[in-house]
Parts: structure tokens; C-alpha cells; sequence
């Protein structure tokens, strides 16, 4: 167990004003819903508290982390950014380790193709109780670090 302390929720706002039309993507993996739903609520509640209206949060659900890429991608052409929420918890083969590298690559590839800001809220832990720890437990929400994340690349373009 890591001596970490809990890192605060980020209750504030980032300080940056965006027009009431401005749209953001959420994709998020139906994979671990216990542990996905509560990194959304952690994002959606980020984007909200700094200005982004409830309605131009547009959600996908996808099937697994493997499918965030196309996902986000998929939203590239009606958002000004993208939040991929995520969990892979490793197993006993090797099967983690190629879907955390396809799932990092194939993000990172949307965000420098479609150059929009496309964040990784992606945990990619040894067990379940890790995951449970970041998704708004001991470790904060990655989701709403994932969000802020989206938000501040928009306002530095």
C-alpha cells in the first residue's frame, strides 16, 4: 500500500470562461462499470462546475477500453475536446499489457490526428481496490483530473 495521502477533489474552477455552445466528448468504457460510472460522474462534474452546459456533454459508451479510440474518434468532428474514461485491471496473461499499450497509443493518435485535445482518464492498476482508490477513493477522482485536463488544452489553443 503507497504512503500517498488522499489528494484533494478538484472542487475549483480552472478560472477560464467558455462559450455556452463549446461541446465536450466523454467516452467511457462499459468494462467496470462500478469503477467507469464514478470516473464520468467525477468528469461530468468538473466540466459542469466550470461553465460546460449538461446538455453539450456528449457521453459515448463503448464496450471496453479497447474501444475508446474509436470512440473519441467518432467525436472528433462535433467537440472541441474528448475525455476517455477507462479501467484495465491486469490479469494473469499478457493480454494487459496489449491492450494498455493499444489503448495509450490509440488515444494519443485521435488527439494528434484530429488535433483536439483528447485526454487518457485510462486506470491501469493490479486490482480492482486500486481502481476503486482512484475513482473517487483514497487517490481522488482521474476522472476529474482527466476533465480539467480537456479543459485547460482548450483554453491554451
Amino acid at each position: 500500500m503507497s504512503s500517498y495521502k488522499k489528494k484533494p477533489s478538484a472542487e475549483n474552477k480552472i478560472g477560464l470562461l467558455f462559450p455556452d455552445s463549446i461541446r465536450i466528448g466523454v467516452v467511457v468504457s462499459e468494462w467496470h462499470p462500478e469503477i467507469t460510472e464514478a470516473l464520468y460522474f467525477g468528469a461530468e462534474k468538473i466540466l459542469i462546475h466550470n461553465g460546460i452546459k449538461k446538455e453539450n456533454i456528449l457521453r459515448k459508451n463503448v464496450s471496453g477500453s479497447f474501444e475508446l479510440p474509436l470512440g473519441a474518434q467518432q467525436l472528433t468532428d462535433k467537440t472541441k475536446g474528448i475525455v476517455c474514461l477507462g479501467c484495465v485491471i491486469k490479469g494473469e496473461t499478457d493480454h494487459y499489457q496489449f491492450i494498455c499499450d493499444a489503448v495509450a497509443n490509440g488515444i494519443m493518435n485521435v488527439g494528434l490526428k484530429s488535433n483536439i485535445p483528447v485526454s487518457f482518464g485510462v486506470l491501469t492498476t493490479d486490482t480492482a481496490e486500486q481502481a476503486k482508490e482512484r475513482a473517487g477513493g483514497i487517490f481522488g477522482n482521474k476522472g476529474e483530473e482527466a476533465a480539467e485536463a480537456v479543459l485547460k488544452m482548450i483554453s491554451n489553443r
